[in-house]
């Protein structure tokens, strides 16, 4: 049992502190003062599960951190489990034995990857995980309800849900994708799976005729083959007889285009010779007679170079003379006799001296100008005689550089090449000359000329369009063959292919054969074991059925009802619920609201006992008076009166309720009822 929960910034729970005894404990308020949290706290503690969105969820709102604690009783043994967590989303817990010498820790965390988790240890303790817990000791709201107002088919279902044969559906559909899968891993194997046995049996009938049907046609086709080899055998032994003879009359036609190729570029080499050296002859005409006149050119160039140097030296020489005679006559200007005195030195003087004389210092520039102007056309002459004697020397030189580029060095050797030109002008041949003419070319093409010859006398009489319709008949009937290789190939590859099919699908099928047996006995399996109305789900719900009634009738027979007896069977898809007196049937609708209640209450104590209770001996009803009118809600408070009774029994159950009808406790027995009120700090709890 429970004997202690605190809570610390949990919710809307600031600071909560209950203790708990055997028996009924209700907790009475209005909705949102904080009744429900007091299982979000049980389930956390214990599991760390709980009904909200998130583990942050759970803080109450301006706090850093909160936890919840449980103390509970198995055994004889006292037990305390802590979990907390901070707004950064940490969590902490603890899970301890209380003894008298105090806390002894029996598990820490959750850090399974290092074999440690207290949510393990806990469930080993109670003996039921959280989703078990669910159903075993919560009573949501409207299941109680549930319980007494379902139809026949939806009580089943609600059932099927607390025992877990629903499960079972999840467990077909898991076989149902076994199943899947397993045809899945068949036929990524092999290709297909059980379900084309048929198919494949087909193919294999198929491939099995179609061998047969190739096989007299690969013997036709062979005979036909060996046939056509043996003509083409002996044709080509005519056309190795005659074969040297096409590559001899082949050696003719190329011998006789060497020939003439030869003799073309024979005739074209002694043009080329001829232009080129009628050419040679053409640049040395007269080259002989101005290479004679180089040595008295350069003579005369040489002359006439110092002629011109010299008429330059007196050219420069009269113009300082004039410079000077410039210079004399500007002073003799001004040396001017006056009274026969000298106007240097003031002495009786008769003349002056002619050097100082103005008239005569003209005239003696007049004279020396004259004579540079007529050395001036001197020069001019000259010049014109060196460009003369210049360009007679570069054509003697031209003349000399275009021997030496043909190398010729005297008049001999021209005139060689000119009797050459003339001698080769008279023989060379005509390119459209007959073989024999162009064999006198040189001994290169007499020799052609005799391969030639050789050739056709060995050629002779071999008709060659006959020897080349012999090797297109041997073509064609070669081209037969091939045809025949190709299509005797096809067969022999459909052959094997058709071996090789019937081979894989007889393996194919062998394997297949096994898989759908075994396909078969899963397909049993589900039906049979997996399927909610299969024999095993109806064996399971006739022993829980009677499990429930037997529990649920212990359990009613402790109550102040009429009702000895409850009995639940299946008829169909449906179960009833049948009750009993002492002396007769009850229907269920003639129940008053209390005897009602009392069989819900009976069956959902014989369905928690059914999944074997949990240590605790724990139920928790949560607002079981929704949807009941007065006289239901009053039965309700009747009934839950003497489960104080059932608690004091051998096997004592601990109930909680949960209700916001606080009014409807006012004269009952029970003795434990907590009020929960809202207030600004949060929720306050008082016992009443």
């Amino acid at each position: 049992m429970i004997t202690s929960i605190e809570l610390g910034d949990f919710l809307s729970h600031s600071n909560t502190k209950l203790e708990f005894q055997n028996g009924v404990t209700v907790f009475v308020g209005d909705n949102g003062a904080g009744k429900s949290s007091i299982i979000d706290a049980i389930t956390f503690s214990l599991f760390g599960q709980h009904t909200r969105k998130s583990n942050k969820g759970l803080i109450k709102r301006g706090s850093n951190q909160g936890f919840a604690k449980i103390g509970f009783l198995i055994n004889d043994k006292q037990f305390e489990a802590v979990r907390k967590i901070d707004n950064k989303g940490t969590l902490s817990a603890t899970f301890s034995e209380i003894t008298s010498d105090g806390k002894i820790e029996i598990a820490a965390g959750e850090r399974k990857q290092f074999g440690e988790s207290m949510t393990r240890e806990v469930e080993k303790t109670i003996g039921l995980n959280f989703e078990k817990l669910k159903i075993a000791s919560i009573v949501q709201q409207g299941e109680l309800n549930a319980i007494i107002n379902a139809k026949p088919k939806e009580f089943k279902e609600l059932l099927n849900a607390i025992i877990g044969i629903d499960k079972l559906d999840v467990a077909s559909e898991s076989m149902k994708t076994v199943n899947k899968e397993f045809r899945e891993k068949i036929k990524e194997k092999i290709g297909f799976d059980d379900t084309h046995l048929e198919i494949l049996a087909l193919d294999l009938e198929k491939h099995e005729n179609d061998i047969q049907q190739a096989k007299p046609e690969k013997i036709n086709l062979e005979s036909k083959q060996e046939k056509l080899k043996n003509e083409v055998k002996e044709l080509r032994k005519k056309i190795e007889t005659d074969s040297p003879k096409i590559d001899k009359i082949n050696q003719l036609e190329q011998r006789k285009k060497e020939i003439i190729n030869y003799a073309k570029e024979a005739i074209h080499d002694i043009q080329r010779q001829i232009s080129e050296n009628e050419r040679k002859i053409n640049d040395c005409d007269g080259c002989f007679e101005q290479t004679i006149q180089k040595s008295d050119l350069e003579s005369k160039i040489k002359k006439v170079e110092i002629a011109i140097d010299d008429t330059l030296k007196k050219i420069q020489e009269m113009i300082g003379q004039t410079a000077s005679l410039k210079e004399k006559q500007l002073l003799a200007s001004k040396l001017q006799l006056k009274d026969n005195k000298c106007p240097v030195c003031d002495s009786n003087v008769e003349k002056l001296n002619p050097l100082f004389q103005e008239e005569h210092l003209k005239q003696k520039m007049i004279h020396l100008q004259e004579e540079i102007i007529s050395k001036e056309k001197e020069k001019v002459m000259y010049n014109q005689k060196r460009k003369e004697f210049s360009e007679k020397l570069q054509r003697s030189r031209d003349a000399e550089a275009t021997l030496r580029a043909h190398s010729i060095n005297n008049k001999e050797e021209l005139m060689k090449i000119q009797e050459d030109v003339k001698i080769k002008k008279q023989n060379i041949p005509n390119i459209g000359a007959s073989l024999i003419e162009i064999s006198q070319i040189d001994s290169h093409a007499k020799m052609i000329f005799e391969n030639i010859t050789k050739l056709e006398l060995e050629t002779k009489g071999f008709d060659e369009q006959e020897f080349s319709n012999l090797k297109k008949v041997v073509n064609e009937k070669q081209m037969n063959l091939s045809q025949m290789d190709q299509q005797i190939g096809a067969i022999l590859e459909k052959i094997a292919k058709g071996e090789q099919q019937v081979k894989l699908i007889q393996s194919a099928i062998s394997e297949l054969k096994i898989v759908k047996e075994y396909v078969g006995d899963l397909n049993e399996i589900q039906s049979n074991v997996f399927s909610r109305d299969g024999p095993v789900a109806t064996s399971l719900r006739s022993w829980a059925l009677n499990t429930i009634s037997a529990k649920a009738s212990e359990y009613l027979s402790l109550l102040n009802t009429k009702i000895q007896r409850i009995s639940l069977s299946e008829k169909t898809r449906d179960i009833s619920i049948t009750c009993y007196s002492k002396s007769e049937v009850l229907d269920l609708e003639s129940l008053s609201g209390g005897e009602k209640v009392s069989v819900a209450l009976a069956l959902r104590l014989g369905m928690a006992s059914l999944l074997g209770a949990s240590n605790l001996n724990l139920m928790i009803l949560d607002e079981p008076t929704t949807h009941l009118d007065a006289e239901r809600k009053k039965s309700l408070v009747g009934v839950l009166s003497q489960l104080s009774n059932i608690s004091n029994s051998e096997s004592p159950m601990q109930f909680l309720i949960i209700t916001h009808d606080e009014e409807i406790f006012e004269d009952s027995t029970v003795e434990q009822i907590y009020k929960f009120e809202s207030s600004e700090e949060g929720s306050k709890v008082i016992a009443i």
